[in-house]
């Protein structure tokens, strides 16, 4: 349960790290940092700086669903070995899914997130079955 607990919290952190590459991109785009409106201005981003705001917001839902998953498994014992090793594919695709967003590859990026759902959802039935 240690590797996917890990798991979980690399999860966790890709939003954070998102928002402050997001944030660079927002200082290079208007000069400074708007902390008393930044969704204002993180929504009058265009470019990279969109893609990054759009990526930390899916990243953020993608961690509900992965921490359902952790804790089905907890819940039930089912730490296998696939379970963590869904685990893992479940982090790896979720940063290649942020790079994919930052880097405008929307096919790959596509491709990616359903290889993080399916992970997921294998977590789940291992947990369900």
């Amino acid at each position: 349960m240690t590797t996917i607990l890990l798991c979980l919290l690399i999860t966790a952190l890709i939003p954070y790290g998102l928002a402050f590459w997001a944030s660079a991109e927002r200082r290079q785009a208007f000069g400074k940092i708007d902390n008393h409106h930044p969704r204002q201005q993180y929504a009058n981003l265009t470019g990279r700086g969109a893609r990054l705001w759009a990526a930390q917001q899916n990243a953020w839902e993608a961690l509900g669903l992965f921490t359902a998953a952790v804790v089905a498994v907890g819940l039930t014992g089912t730490t296998g070995a696939l379970v963590v090793l869904a685990s893992v594919i479940f982090v790896l695709a979720r940063i290649g899914h942020a790079l994919c967003y930052a880097l405008d590859l929307a096919t790959p990026r596509s491709i990616i997130f359903i290889v993080a759902f399916i992970a997921v959802l294998f977590m789940f039935a291992t947990a369900i079955f």
